[in-house]
């Protein structure tokens, strides 16, 4: 199980990831953060960028928050 930590930029022009170093990554979606769809969006655009499937990622902390972490499993 691998930490992740993610600062989310919500309601940005396109989705991107950027690593900034083994660990730490800044995260921009288009979603807004209403109802957990930003967080969704967030697990999804990670999983693309790390190319594992979604389900081997999961929210742990920051659900309301712009600084979450999330588990690699």
């Amino acid at each position: 199980m691998i930490k992740l930590f993610v600062s989310a930029k919500p309601k940005a022009r396109e989705n991107r990831v950027e690593q900034i170093d083994e660990t730490h990554f800044r995260v921009w979606i288009k979603e807004p953060p209403d109802e957990g769809r930003a967080n969704q969006a967030i697990l999804t655009v990670l999983s693309e960028y790390l190319k594992v499937p979604k389900t081997h990622l999961s929210l742990l902390r920051g659900h309301k928050a712009k600084n979450k972490i999330v588990v690699r499993q």
